[in-house]
């Protein structure tokens, strides 16, 4: 006979469920091109061999995911063809039949079931497990805003991502490192993107599970090394990739693999831009040209076409500043996570060093990256949500930036019927994180200062000023963009100063165990 269930996990299944069904109503919702996107490599993997997925371009929408997610779509298709075989047509482009949206939603509700279990993994992990910060933790997940619109209204399998990127955390927090380092491999043959985080495992891994053994102090004992170890690591990733990318190599198209995966030619800003270090450069660049116009220091017939005004996926010539490149983001990315590798390299503070280390990696690429896409800060968001409920400055570090950055993606659903949704479900998850945390760390006063509270209830007079006022002036059709604009330039210093607060918490942290300030 089965063992009756404990309060938390039924407070467990009951969220899950509870959000589950959340998505089911929004199967009928409005779905962007990326719909389109994850039907066609539906198409294009059940009707062609592999040697063909990555030449395919009868659409425009290419496949440009590693091998792995390539497979995850294959098996998807002979699901597929149970609900309606003309989806599996590479010529039927922009197809979306009822039957194909219902599986396709349906495919991504299903997924997240590797998201619950890594959630309920990362629960496990809490120096207190059970209780209120396990429950806050399970609603921050479980229930995040980003994820909900991402997901399950824009359309993506971010969910089932970032499943497989949580439960290897909670692997390397439960000294599991062996399955830990294997699920990051297998999530960077699913997504590429998850590049961005891997110096944190690289440092972490070879600092704190090839080096058995550490001084007194904290510092590297050289002696300690284990080779078995690193040469056991260095299998798995090994393994992994060779099952991934193995038959494209045989078949001699490994540099076409790798010319769909890192496309360089899309330029330095999303369609939307990203807030992030490069939306307050083109700003400042735009500025910059229109104060030299006035003045009449500058010729405004020399100067560039500032395309980045127009919301197109291109490269484009900065009007005054400096044209940025791939290989200059790149220099910046790296100059700005290397503190925080050193720092794990010297005083690694066990898991939540190298989590902290994670989220900085994640951040710092999302401000300094090339072409990233608003919905990136995902990756810095969720796993910092399990720091927030153990630490009262990382509570106010996941406040400013989870309002922030998901406010940052409310341009995604541009359409009237969405906009008392996102509106909603924003509402509902700011409210739940300000008032748990507040609770969760009453003692010690406010979690935000008024400049910082000042700063996020400024998002409600731009969200009024975007959606409700701008489109009724005589702007609208000669700047249209100007709203997407004000929005990814005002969350950019959100998510800036979240960064650096993140660096100040690590850079000041105990050597040995941070303190819990949990009163």
């Amino acid at each position: 006979m089965a063992a009756p269930m404990s309060n938390d996990q039924s407070v467990f299944f009951a969220l899950a469920l509870g959000v589950s069904f959340l998505k089911c109503l929004l199967i009928n919702a409005y779905h962007s091109t990326d719909f389109e996107v994850h039907r066609n490599w539906l198409a294009l993997t059940h009707s062609l061999p592999a040697s063909q997925w990555y030449y395919e371009a009868t659409s425009e929408w290419t496949l440009d995911y590693p091998p792995l997610f390539a497979w995850f779509e294959y098996g998807l298709s002979h699901i597929a063809q149970f609900f309606d075989k003309e989806m599996l047509v590479v010529q039927n482009l922009n197809y979306a039949s009822p039957a194909t949206i219902l599986f396709q939603r349906l495919s991504v509700i299903v997924a997240d079931v590797v998201f619950f279990y890594a959630v309920k993994e990362c629960c496990k992990c809490l120096r207190e497990d059970k209780g209120k910060p396990s429950f806050i933790l399970t609603v921050l997940l479980l229930w995040n805003f980003g994820l909900l619109i991402v997901d399950h209204i824009h359309f993506q399998y971010n969910g089932f991502l970032f499943g497989v990127l949580l439960l290897s955390i909670a692997r390397h927090f439960q000294n599991r490192h062996f399955e830990g380092a294997l699920l990051f491999s297998v999530l960077l043959n699913l997504k590429h993107i998850y590049l961005y985080i891997a110096p944190a495992y690289g440092i972490y891994l070879l600092r704190c599970f090839c080096f058995i053994q550490s001084n007194a102090d904290g510092s590297l004992q050289l002696r300690s090394f284990s080779v078995v170890r690193l040469v056991t690591l260095g299998t798995i990733v090994l393994s992994t990739f060779a099952v991934s990318f193995g038959p494209f190599i045989a078949l001699g198209q490994l540099p076409q693999v790798l010319s769909r995966l890192f496309p360089f030619k899309r330029g330095l800003c999303h369609a939307y831009w990203a807030p992030n270090i490069w939306a307050l450069y083109n700003i400042a660049d735009k500025a910059f040209s229109i104060l030299g116009v006035k003045f009449k220091l500058l010729d405004i017939n020399t100067l560039p076409k500032a395309s980045m005004t127009g919301g197109l996926v291109q490269e484009f010539q900065h009007s005054v500043l400096p044209s940025v490149s791939p290989l200059a983001t790149l220099v910046c990315t790296l100059l700005s996570i290397l503190p925080a590798l050193f720092r794990i390299w010297h005083r690694p503070n066990g898991a939540r060093g190298f989590l902290r280390c994670l989220v900085i990696c994640a951040l710092g690429s999302f401000i300094f990256g090339w072409h990233v896409h608003e919905k990136a800060v995902l990756m810095a968001i969720l796993p910092l949500s399990l720091l927030a409920v153990e630490s009262r400055e990382d509570a106010r570090i996941f406040l400013i930036l989870s309002i922030t950055g998901h406010y940052s993606l409310f341009p995604l659903l541009f359409t009237t019927q969405e906009l008392p949704i996102k509106i909603f479900l924003m509402l509902l998850f700011t409210i739940f994180s300000l008032t748990s945390l507040k609770t969760l760390f009453r003692k010690g006063g406010a979690l935000l200062n008024p400049l910082e509270a000042m700063y996020l209830l400024g998002l409600i007079p731009l969200e009024l000023i975007c959606e409700f006022v701008y489109p009724l002036t005589v702007w609208q059709k000669t700047f249209p963009f100007l709203p997407l604009m004000l929005t990814s330039i005002y969350c950019a210093l959100g998510v800036t100063y979240a960064f650096i607060r993140l660096y100040i918490s690590l850079l000041t942290c105990s050597d040995t165990t941070k303190k819990i300030k949990k009163q």
